[in-house]
Order: structure tokens, then C-alpha cells, then sequence
């Protein structure tokens, strides 16, 4: 019954079926009248290699569409032997190969050897790493749609691709590409080009004329290294929809005349160029944008009006463009449209009025990002309606109106209200937030006790209240906050004792740092339970008693080169090719000496530091356990015993401060093994013996061990025991010295009259006596023409010999 049906079948998909070339090979086999009129074939999502090209050219002379993205493709899938090669595919219009492992020429030479009619080839997201072969435009002169996007591919665009005059669509993103845009262009007779997608890649050169691209609506040239102006010309492509210019050298001056007749315009970014945008307040622009970005252009310092006219915008990015001036209300009234909106790095002033406004949540996430600005006042309640508000770097001062205020659907994740004005108490109504993940309200001027109600954000991963007044103990509500990583509660002044549900309940942690506060009692044993920890910071406090010995639980601590790229769950906005961090992930660390923000590490620094407390006891040898380490701080507290030899294996350790102590003993030998060790600090302890030797403990100066009465080495200038007496010259009498003294006086004095009275003898009556100097001159050019006709003889008579 199927071999009756199949000689009719003309479209085929088998996608995502699980299918290997068994499967495909025993399918074509078993029936023979398989796809005499097959004009489609799409076997997408499978893992097939080769048998497919094997029989490929044994299907219906009348396949036109192909479809093999996704199926695991090499190189080899395309050596085809010729003897399996029965019929043409000259009636192939569409080729699509998308994601899949192919990495050499192969495939062109198959494209170029098979399918001389194709229409439509899409290669995005193989491995391809060759340049592209010049054989499009000379053996195929019909595609109209050319996708080599995301591969590896190099040098320049060939200008053979100019002599597809069908060519509507050309994808190059996101490769190795380089040579000079114009270079291109001018070789190029498209037509009918629609869209020309070069970005990522690094072109270069100026924009050249566009303007004989009369159909092209999608220009995309962003993070290319492209120089020069924009030039008017590009106000002549009336079809433009999407122009795409961000994030290359661009610099000069934009006016109407390069706008006014983009009527269809939907999509305009400029972001990260030197571009000044120069438009008259009674503009009105003839398009109605859906994405605008403009980041770090000059459009200041007024706010721009011309943005009044534009009521379908989505996503606005005005970052760092140097506008200075109050926001008028018009332009809050426009949030209930903008999903994603980012303003800021300007001098944004005044307040954020409270409009009775319900936000679009059609498009989530929203989020409004208008830190460092001078925008101050209360927050209104209305923005409780966001996904992620940042507010950081501004003069706000009150808090309690928006926590404490409407009630009511809430969807914001992120708050980040850091390095504002916000002084008072923390507001007691956290249960009508508790939808917040992130929170950020570090350096303000907060005082009093943490709330109980701040137990209520159970979905919290980021608490974030360093450099504040707080007082108090931590609430033990904390607890409920299990899915925490961050947890800084440093640079405050909390007392009380370290609760030890820190440890038996918020296991998720990877950063604990309460450092600069008044907590006392012991470091609880519980704290050996966080076994994702990387930075634990309990140092400048009143703690007492020892270090717990079970630090060999700190696994995540325990890994060499520890690559945390997420440390926290990164959350993101779009919209299209826009993408940026919402929430700035910093900790405060002290490193080598100093304080340091760190901004979203790529590598988090695992570090360990318990400096300036009361700690006594000794040093446990399992911390030699935590072949991560790159920070160790133990310094200002009360150890005493030996440095344990174990510190030797912390291979990764750049960073150990064990000063002032009791430490007692010899330095370990093995601590010149740690190649990586930058800073040491041993000073002011109890140390003994000689300073260990070997690879670069030598480069550490006196100040590294200093303090330590009985010790002794070349860093101290102080000899040890046993050492060999090394004698010195023995320097001479002050008698003898006198005499050296008047006898080589006398020597150089007699040199300089000599040299003296003998150059003056000698050139002196030539040079003062004219009759003489004449004379000597004379002389001269007489011996320099001999020796001239003396060479001049030399050489004839070896040419005349030769």
C-alpha cells in the first residue's frame, strides 16, 4: 500500500525523529519507489552524516527544497563518490544546513558542483573557518538569499558576491571578516538588495555611498571597526527599516537632513560611536520608532522634545549622552509603552513624579535602569510594576513610601537603590515586596535594627545592605531566605553573636562577608555546613576562640582555578540585539592590602579572611585542603604554634597576611612553592630560625618578615647562627689615604699642563698664523688628490688585468 502511495508523495518531514543513517538507508531501500516526485525533503533535527548524500542524488529529479539543519554534518558527509552521483540537482532551490559541524571547503565545492540553480543557501552556525570562496557570483549567479552567519570564517568579502545581481539578503554576522566596507560596495550591482547584516566582524573603512541601494531596508554594520561620518546619502534609502551602526569608530555631526526621509524607520541604533546628534526643538521626525539607542552619543544637554512625537517605542537606550536637565512630565507619561528603558550616566535632575500609570507587562521583563543621575525624592509606587528598577548613584532619600505603599500586583525581581541619600530605618513591610531576588541598598545612611519582615523575601538570592549605620542583632527571620548567594552585611555596626543558621539553613551561599561591624563570641562550627562558599569575610569584629577545623568542607574552596561566570544567576533584558546586565554584582574585598570593588568577576576570588579579631588558637593544617585559595587573611589576631607546613599546597594563593600573632617556629619550607604568592606578610609574630629559600621567596623585602626578634636571613641584613664570616677589605689608613690622595692630584694635574702646552705647540701657530694655515690647508688637499689618483690607478690596472 505505502510503495502505491510514495511514487506520489511530494513533500517529506521527518523532523526531530530520532533518525540515524541506518534509519534513513533501510527507509530508502525498503521502498523503491521512494520520492519519485519529492519536491521537499526535510529530515532537520536528526543524526544523520552521510548516508543522506548517498542517496540524495538517487531521489526525484524535482527536489527543490532541502532542510538538514541540526543533524550533526562534517566535512566527510560531503564526499560523495561519484559513482553513487545517478542524476542532477539542478531543480534545488534551497539548501539549509544550519548548525551543524561543517569546518573546510567541502561544502561549497558539493554547493558548487551540484546545485548551480540555488536560490537560497543558509550555512549560520557551523565551524566554517576558511574565507569565502569566490565561487559565489562566478558559478552561482541566482541566490537571492546567502546566510553564512555565525561560523569563523576570514578575509575579505569576496567581490565576486557583487555579481549576483538577484541577491536580495547577504548574513556575514559574526565571523572573522576584515577588509574595507567600500571596497564591496563598489564592485556590487545588487538590484534588488533588501538587507545586508555585516555586524560583528571587523570591517572597516568609512560608510561609502548607499544610495543606488534603493530597496534595501535592513542595514546591520554594528561592532565592526568602521570610521569616519555618516554620510547624508543614507537619507536617500526611503525603504530603510532597521539601521544598525553601534559600536565602531563613527564620529561627525547628524542633522534632519540625514533622517528626514527615513518615513519607514522602525529600529535605529547608534549606541557606543562619537556621533553628535544636532536636531532643532521643532523637529518632528517622519518615522515612528519601535527601538531607539542612542548610549554615549552627544544629544544633550537639553532633553531632547523631538522624542514627544514617538508613541510606539518599546525599548529606549539614552545612556551617557550627556543630557542635563530636568525630565519633563511628558516623557513619564510614555513608560506605560516602554518596556525597557535605560537613562542613565546623564545629570537627569528633579523627582520622579507619581502617576496613577499601569506599566505594559505584555513584554516582560521590564526594566528601568536610571542610576548616576541626580534624581532625588521618594520612589513612586507605579514603578513597583517593573521587573528590575535600578536607581543606584542618585540622591533619593526615602524608601518606606515604596515598600510600605500600594499594595497590590507587584513584579519587580531587582531593586538596586545603592549609593543614594537614604537615611532612617529600614521600612517593617517587606511581605509586600516578596517577590524581589535582588536587593541593593549599600552605602545610604540607614540606621537602626534589620526588620523581622525582611524574612518574608524567601526569593531573595542577593541581600546587599554593606556601609550603612545598622544596628542590632540579624533577625532570625534571615532564615527563611534559603535560596540566598550574596549575603553582605559588612561596614555596618551589628552585634551580637554569628547566628549559626547562617550555616544550617542558607547552604546556597557562595559570598559571606560581615566585615567592619561589633559581632563577638566564636566563629560558629555551622559555618563549615556552606560548602558553595568563596569569599568568607568575618574580619574587623570582636571574634574569640578558634578557627573551626572543618574548613575542609568549603568544597566549592577546594578547586584550582574555581570559574564562577555565574555566580549569580545573570538576569538579563532584550529587546532584538540589545542585551545588558540589570543587576552589577560587586563585592568589597580586601586584597593585598587595600579595599577593592570588585564588578562581576569572572574569576571570583576565593578568599578567606578572619583579619583583626580576637581569634586564638592555632592554624588548622586542613586549610591546606583548599587548593582554590588565592586570599588568605589571618592577620591581627592571637595564633600561636607553627605556621602550619600544609599552606604549602595552596598552589593558587597570590595573597597571605599571618602578621601580628603569636606565631612561633621556623618558616615553613614549603611556602617558596607557592609560585603564584605575590604579597607575604609574616611581620610581627614570633618567628624563628632562618628565612626559608628557594624560587622567588627572595624577591620579598625586610618589611615581609620584620618584628620577629629571632629571626634571621639576607631580608633582615642579620646573619644566623653558624653562618661563615665573610671578611671585608681591609680599608686603608686615613695616612695612606692622604698620600693617594696628593700623588694622583699631582699625576692628573701634570697630564692636563702636558696636553695642553703640546696641542697648542703643535695647532696652535697653524691655527692663530694665517700665512701658515693657508699653508696647511694647501698641504692637505694636495695629499687627499694623490690618494685619490692612486686608487684611481688601482683600479685600471685590475680592470685592464682582469
Amino acid at each position: 500500500m505505502i510503495n502505491e502511495f510514495l511514487p506520489n508523495l511530494r513533500e517529506l518531514r521527518l523532523v526531530n525523529c530520532n533518525l540515524s543513517d541506518n534509519d534513513f538507508s533501510s527507509l530508502f531501500r525498503s521502498h523503491s519507489n521512494f520520492s519519485t516526485s519529492l519536491t521537499i525533503l526535510d529530515l532537520s533535527d536528526n543524526a544523520l552524516t552521510s548516508s543522506i548524500f548517498q542517496y540524495l542524488f538517487n531521489f526525484s529529479s524535482k527536489l527543490q527544497e532541502l532542510y538538514l539543519n541540526n543533524c550533526s554534518l562534517t566535512d566527510r558527509s560531503f564526499l560523495v563518490p561519484p559513482a553513487s552521483i545517478k542524476m542532477s540537482l539542478s531543480s534545488l532551490f534551497t539548501v539549509d544546513l544550519s548548525s551543524n559541524l561543517l569546518k573546510t571547503t567541502a561544502i561549497f565545492h558539493w554547493i558548487f558542483n551540484h546545485t548551480a540553480n540555488l536560490r537560497s543557501l543558509s550555512l549560520p552556525g557551523n565551524l566554517l573557518e576558511t574565507p569565502i570562496p569566490s565561487g559565489f557570483g562566478e558559478v552561482i549567479n541566482s541566490l537571492e538569499h546567502l546566510d553564512l552567519s555565525f561560523n569563523k570564517l576570514q578575509g575579505d568579502i569576496p567581490s565576486s558576491l557583487g555579481n549576483i545581481y538577484t541577491l536580495q539578503q547577504l548574513r556575514l554576522s559574526d565571523n572573522n571578516l576584515s577588509g574595507e566596507l567600500s571596497s564591496f560596495i563598489q564592485n556590487s550591482s545588487f538590484c534588488n538588495f533588501q538587507s545586508l547584516d555585516l555586524s560583528f566582524n571587523r570591517i572597516t573603512g568609512m560608510l561609502p555611498n548607499l544610495s543606488l541601494f534603493t530597496s534595501l531596508r535592513n542595514l546591520k554594520l554594528s561592532n565592526n571597526q568602521l570610521t569616519g561620518g555618516i554620510p547624508k546619502a543614507i537619507g536617500l534609502l526611503y525603504e530603510l527599516e532597521y539601521l544598525s551602526l553601534e559600536l565602531n569608530y563613527l564620529k561627525g555631526d547628524i542633522n534632519e537632513l540625514h533622517l528626514t526621509n527615513l518615513s519607514k524607520l522602525v529600529f535605529l541604533d547608534l549606541t557606543d560611536n562619537s556621533l553628535s546628534l544636532k536636531f532643532a526643538n521643532t523637529w518632528i521626525p517622519p518615522f515612528q520608532l519601535d527601538s531607539l539607542g542612542l548610549a554615549s552619543c552627544k544629544l544633550g544637554p537639553s532633553f531632547p522634545s523631538w522624542l514627544r512625537t514617538q508613541t510606539q517605542l518599546t525599548f529606549l537606550d539614552l545612556s551617557d549622552v550627556g543630557i542635563d536637565d530636568f525630565i519633563p512630565e511628558w516623557f513619564w507619561n510614555k513608560l506605560q509603552f516602554i518596556s525597557d528603558m535605560n537613562i542613565s550616566y546623564n545629570s537627569l535632575k528633579g523627582r520622579i513624579p507619581n502617576l496613577p500609570i499601569k506599566l505594559n507587562n505584555d513584554y516582560l521583563p521590564i526594566a528601568f535602569i536610571l542610576n548616576s543621575n541626580q534624581l532625588e525624592g521618594e520612589i513612586p509606587a507605579f514603578l513597583s510594576q517593573v521587573d528590575a528598577l535600578d536607581l543606584s548613584n542618585n540622591n533619593i532619600s526615602d524608601l518606606s513610601s515604596f515598600v510600605c505603599g500600594q499594595i497590590g500586583t507587584t513584579n519587580i525581581r531587582t531593586l538596586d537603590l545603592s549609593n543614594n541619600q537614604i537615611n532612617g530605618e529600614l521600612p517593617d513591610c517587606w511581605e509586600h515586596r516578596n517577590s524581589l531576588e535582588f536587593l541593593d541598598l549599600s552605602n545610604n545612611k540607614l540606621s537602626g535594627e534589620i526588620p523581622q519582615s525582611m524574612g518574608s523575601l524567601v526569593n531573595l538570592e542577593a541581600l546587599v545592605l554593606r556601609n550603612n549605620n545598622l544596628t542590632g542583632e540579624l533577625p532570625f527571620t534571615l532564615k527563611s531566605c534559603a535560596s540566598l548567594i550574596i549575603f553582605d552585611m559588612s561596614r555596618n555596626l551589628l552585634s551580637g553573636r554569628i547566628p549559626s543558621w547562617i550555616g544550617e539553613n542558607l547552604q546556597e551561599l557562595k559570598i559571606l562577608t560581615m566585615r567592619l561591624n561589633r559581632f563577638t563570641g566564636s566563629v560558629p562550627v555551622e559555618i563549615c555546613y556552606l560548602g558553595k562558599i568563596h569569599l568568607l569575610d568575618l574580619s574587623m569584629n570582636h571574634l574569640s576562640g578558634g578557627i573551626p577545623t572543618c574548613l575542609s568542607n568549603f568544597t566549592a574552596m577546594k578547586e584550582r582555578n574555581l570559574i564562577t561566570r555565574q555566580i549569580i544567576r545573570e538576569r538579563k533584558i532584550s529587546s532584538d540585539e540589545f542585551n545588558y546586565n540589570i543587576y552589577d554584582f560587586n563585592v568589597l574585598l580586601m586584597w593585598k592590602g587595600n579595599d577593592f570593588v570588585f564588578w562581576n568577576p569572572d574569576v571570583l576570588l576565593s578568599s578567606i579572611d578572619l583579619s583583626s579579631n580576637n581569634l586564638t588558637g592555632t592554624i588548622p593544617n586542613k586549610i591546606g585542603y583548599l587548593l582554590g585559595l588565592v586570599s588568605l587573611n589571618l592577620s591581627r589576631n592571637s595564633f600561636h604554634g607553627e605556621i602550619p607546613s600544609e599552606i604549602g599546597n595552596l598552589s593558587s594563593l597570590e595573597f597571605l597576611d599571618l602578621s601580628r600573632n603569636n606565631l612561633s617556629g621556623n618558616i615553613p619550607s614549603t611556602l617558596p612553592n607557592i609560585d603564584s604568592l605575590g604579597v607575604l606578610d609574616l611581620s610581627n609574630n614570633n618567628l624563628s630560625g632562618r628565612i626559608t629559600r628557594g624560587r622567588h621567596f627572595e624577591t620579598f623585602g625586610a618589611s615581609s618578615f620584620e618584628g620577629n626578634i629571632d629571626l634571621c636571613g639576607e631580608q633582615l641584613n642579620k646573619s644566623c647562627p653558624g653562618d661563615e664570616t665573610i671578611q671585608k677589605p681591609q680599608e686603608p689608613a686615613i695616612d695612606s689615604e692622604d698620600d693617594n690622595s696628593v700623588f694622583y692630584t699631582a699625576l692628573y694635574t701634570s697630564l692636563g699642563l702636558g696636553f695642553f702646552a703640546g696641542f697648542w705647540g703643535l695647532l696652535g701657530p697653524m691655527l692663530l698664523w694665517q700665512p701658515r694655515r693657508i699653508a696647511y690647508m694647501r698641504f692637505l688637499n694636495r695629499l687627499i688628490d694623490s690618494i685619490l689618483v692612486m686608487v684611481e690607478l688601482n683600479i685600471a690596472n685590475r680592470l685592464l688585468n682582469g
